[in-house]
């Protein structure tokens, strides 16, 4: 039974979310007036297909680990394109154009992202309360005088020019934004309600935090970690329609930021490839997540498209992030960059692709059957 909530849970999620993502392609394209031949959902031997009356193939593949947008392109030398129809064609479109159908895609899952978030605020989410618990005595937090017991109840960044603080809801919240003090250096302080009714505020200046390191929680080393709460201690976010909407905003944009810098630090060496995940990964947290409960799923699926969204603007071709560095060239040249330069980019792309899922597969393997 666990096996079949998992796999369905995965087929559900990569549906959702691959789903949204090409559908971002095929709705700007439509406003773009360009033809759409097929809107793809996986890949192998087709479970489903359908033509719609725009003429639209619309296919759901045996294979639930991608999919695609095929548009009319007359780049493409298996599609002839007869004059009636090169207005519709993709590569007719001005520059401003392609580069919108291009990167709707990921936008797409952006708004998705938020749209989950949104929900779970509206309905009520109970939070784990920002209390921390007692810090290692050579970590940061130890140092500046944290205890078991602190309450932080505000945020403001080191050199802001107000005094005033940003309220912090719950741990949640509070993770995050530590996350992106430590990846980006930036110093903070915090306010806290000490376990004795106290008030005071804990500066922690950028030089004082950790670096991020391969193989180490940062959240650790720098000494805050939250404590565990009886039931009666949770926090209940619930918010109206338009709060929801902007705190959800806020949530995606700096969960945005923090995954940017760590997928940089993979090239940097700062994190480690170690922590990549493959379908075997996303397939155990999307059943987890769903046997929690429709909250946990639905942050599960906010978190994901985020990083489909992140994944897919790499500058890598055959990725969105790769077309779009054609459009800034194309932006600057004048000129398109040349199909043979670009079929010889997609050779290189591919087996970089395949070479980090095959890792990243192999680290599915390690973390659940050789560990």
């Amino acid at each position: 039974m666990q096996g079949l909530i998992t796999l369905f849970t995965f087929a559900l999620t990569i549906g959702i979310l691959v789903g949204f993502h090409e559908y971002g392609h095929y709705a700007a394209a439509r406003m773009c007036g360009v033809r759409v031949l097929r809107f793809a959902i996986g890949f192998g031997k087709p479970l489903f297909r359908f033509t719609s009356r725009n003429k639209t193939e619309w296919v759901i593949g045996s294979i639930p680990l991608g999919g695609y947008v095929k548009l009319l392109d007359g780049r493409d030398p298996e599609q002839h394109i007869d004059a009636a129809n090169e207005a519709n064609a993709f590569d007719r479109k001005p520059l401003w154009q392609r580069s919108f159908i291009v990167a709707a895609g990921p936008l797409a899952n952006f708004i998705l992202a938020i749209a989950f978030l949104m929900v779970i605020y509206l309905a009520g989410a109970v939070q784990l309360p920002a209390r921390l618990q007692a810090p290692p005595e050579a970590s940061v937090a130890a140092k500046v005088g944290l205890v078991a017991g602190d309450l932080v109840t505000g945020w403001r960044d080191i050199n802001a020019t107000s005094a005033d603080f940003e309220p912090v809801i719950s741990w949640n919240q509070l993770r995050w934004q530590l996350l992106d003090a430590i990846t980006g250096e930036k110093g903070f302080v915090l306010e806290l309600t000490s376990p004795s009714g106290g008030r005071i505020a804990v500066p922690f200046p950028a030089d004082a935090l950790p670096q991020v390191q391969p193989k180490q929680d940062p959240l650790q080393a720098l000494g805050i970690r939250p404590a565990s709460a009886k039931p009666e201690e949770m926090v209940m976010l619930r918010l109206g329609p338009i709060d929801a909407l902007m705190y959800a905003s806020e949530r995606v944009w700096l969960i945005t930021v923090v995954s940017g810098k760590l997928m940089l630090g993979l090239v940097t060496g700062e994190t480690s490839l170690n922590q990549l995940g493959g379908p075997l990964s996303i397939a155990d947290m999307a059943g987890k997540s769903a046997q929690v409960g429709w909250h946990a799923f639905f942050g599960f699926l906010a978190l994901m498209s985020i990083s489909i969204g992140l994944l897919n603007l790499i500058p890598i071709p055959m990725l969105d992030g790769g077309q779009l560095l054609y459009d800034a060239w194309e932006l600057v040249s004048g000129k398109r960059l040349p199909i043979s330069v670009q079929e010889w980019l997609h050779k290189l792309s591919f087996i970089l692709l395949i070479s980090l899922t095959l890792f990243a597969l192999f680290n599915d393997l390690q973390r659940y059957f050789l560990s």
